[in-house]
């Protein structure tokens, strides 16, 4: 399985709930005191999460043949 980050690079996905957790885990990090990348950080974590669970989703609708 792959998706694309918002740089455009394809990652291949071995482990989907395994991939999933992590990416759950970083969606939410920041430093502390606040990082001034710590908006895009978050933002680009997210939108791994985010495509992982649309991913999980659509392997959830395939239907065995």
């Amino acid at each position: 399985m792959k998706i694309i980050d918002l740089n455009g690079f394809q990652i291949v996905v071995d482990d989907l709930e395994k991939a999933i957790e992590q990416a759950g885990n970083f969606k939410d990090m920041h430093y502390v005191p606040p990082h001034e990348n710590d908006k895009y950080r978050q933002h680009y974590w997210r939108d791994i999460y985010e495509k992982l669970v649309k991913l999980k989703e659509q392997a959830g609708n395939l239907k065995p043949q």
